[in-house]
């Protein structure tokens, strides 16, 4: 490995990877938010109570039926295989000529939307079932419970894997290229055959890939812990001194 040819081409080419690079974090930003909306639809549609009887319970089963069929398929199928289907796939049978971008953003959104709704059935379940025993005691019906008391905590607890679903979709841009998206893969396969330099420029690339999910990891770990809030509390007793403590 030669340094010199890094800085070449890094001095040669930071534009193009400044645009490759931004490309990849804006589709898996926007894809990781959809997809995140989309697993907290279908997750809350699935923990929904199934009635006994009616027809509800039939819609419901048909639901929940059409949503296991697609996290199962997204889930198990590759992110490149979807790409192709959804791009090639759907002008060579439906005539649907559909922009790069947007092909990119439809296969990130709905591949996390199939692992994100799992993570939210999952946050969903793990909430103590005495809370929703406690608040169908006072009167609230399973949509105000979900939203007023359930949601609030899912969203907090699956906030981890949230982020660590946007650290991957960073990485599984890359394999965009096969429907020419001009993310920082394609970009550095372009520079390293017009330079024949391929180690050096796959090199950078590597940094660049592991500088951006190196900062989107700090960023979601402080925001985590402004959630968690202070251990500390300030606990007012009878008198009208305040108790300062650490509760445990």
């Amino acid at each position: 490995m030669s340094l010199e040819w890094i800085i070449k081409i890094i001095s040669e080419n930071w534009p193009m990877f400044l645009r490759g690079a931004g490309l990849t974090l804006i589709i898996a930003l926007i894809g990781t938010i959809i997809g995140a909306a989309i697993g907290l639809i279908a997750g809350v549609i699935r923990t929904i109570p199934t009635p006994e009887r009616g027809i509800k319970k039939f819609i419901l089963k048909v639901i929940n039926i059409i949503l296991s069929i697609y996290i199962e398929f997204f889930r198990g199928t590759p992110m490149i295989v979807q790409a192709m289907v959804i791009y090639y796939g759907s002008a060579l049978a439906f005539g649907i000529d559909m922009n790069v971008f947007a092909a990119a953003i439809i296969v990130v959104s709905i591949n996390t939307g199939a692992y994100m709704a799992e993570i939210v059935r999952g946050g969903i379940i793990s909430v103590d079932k005495g809370q929703f025993e406690a608040a169908h005691a006072i009167g609230m019906n399973h949509v105000q419970t979900m939203w007023n008391i359930v949601l609030p905590q899912v969203i907090r607890n699956i906030l981890p894997a949230t982020g660590n679903q946007f650290v991957i979709n960073i990485k599984d841009t890359s394999v965009l290229n096969v429907i020419s998206v001009t993310e920082l893969y394609f970009v550095t396969k372009s520079i390293s055959g017009n330079n024949f330099k391929y180690f050096e420029s796959f090199f950078v690339a590597c940094l660049i890939y592991f500088v951006m999910t190196f900062i989107v990891t700090r960023i979601l770990l402080y925001m985590e812990r402004k959630l968690e809030g202070s251990d500390s509390y300030t606990v007012i007793g009878t008198d009208a001194q305040p108790l300062r403590g650490k509760l445990k």
